[in-house]
């Protein structure tokens, strides 16, 4: 019998751990992926638009692997110490920009940028409303209530904070390699731009062996250092 019970509460506890974890992945990944057709369509490219991309639906979003699979494999591997995913990339025309180069590096910094206004966000809630409202409800609301609410949002912070640091890693196809290749002069960016094909791979060989973390880390470091300003 109490061996029964232990595993309700450790489901239990489970379900709310994946729950406080995948609500903030869910958001950070549909506000991102929707920021990028969303400033693309605005400097001329309407691809995302036509096919249904620029809304805030996550099913819109969603990716089988990236989005569901991945994060809960990881919840269960990591003892729900480290949950993360990535949703379908929005399509983007360059063909369609006045500049195309500039234009795309604008379009693909739009997701990180909109992350790291989505962590501002919930830190401003979870300073100026969780906060203030824990110290005047009883202890019994707050357990109930307010903690949860306390964690997902703290957990929106790291998580939109690591997915900003993350898509900047400057390998293409991912944000900040596309952002490089519209700073770089044309012929650098011309060259630079040629390894895309691989950069998937490139970027899983950088993080199996540890050396995104020396890009990353100090680039979420950076980003928690500037919301602590608020």
């Amino acid at each position: 019998m109490n061996h029964e019970l232990k595993n309700m509460l450790d489901i239990s506890h489970i379900v709310r751990q994946l729950t406080i974890s995948a609500i903030p992945i869910l958001i950070a990944i549909t506000f991102h992926e929707a920021s990028h057709g969303f400033v693309a369509n605005k400097l001329g490219d309407p691809t995302a638009k036509f096919m249904g991309r620029l809304t805030l639906n996550p099913i819109a979003h969603i990716d089988l692997i990236g989005t569901i699979i991945m994060p809960f494999m990881l919840f269960i591997f990591t003892n729900g110490q480290f949950v993360f995913g990535y949703a379908k990339p929005v399509p983007i025309n360059p063909m369609n920009f006045k500049d195309p180069r500039k234009d795309m590096a604008v379009s693909a910094a739009a997701g990180p940028v909109t992350n790291i206004a989505l962590a501002a966000v919930s830190l401003i809630i979870l300073k100026f409303l969780i906060i203030p409202v824990s110290d005047i409800l009883p202890a019994n609301i707050g357990s109930t209530i307010l903690m949860p609410l306390t964690l997902m949002v703290t957990s929106s912070i790291v998580v939109n904070v690591i997915l900003a640091a993350f898509n900047l890693i400057p390998i293409p196809p991912l944000d900040g390699g596309r952002v490089l290749v519209g700073l770089l002069p044309h012929k650098h960016a011309a060259s630079y731009s040629r390894i895309e094909p691989f950069g998937a791979i490139i970027v899983i060989f950088l993080i199996i062996t540890g050396i995104a973390d020396y890009f990353v880390i100090p680039l979420v470091n950076l980003f928690l250092t500037l919301l602590r300003l608020f």
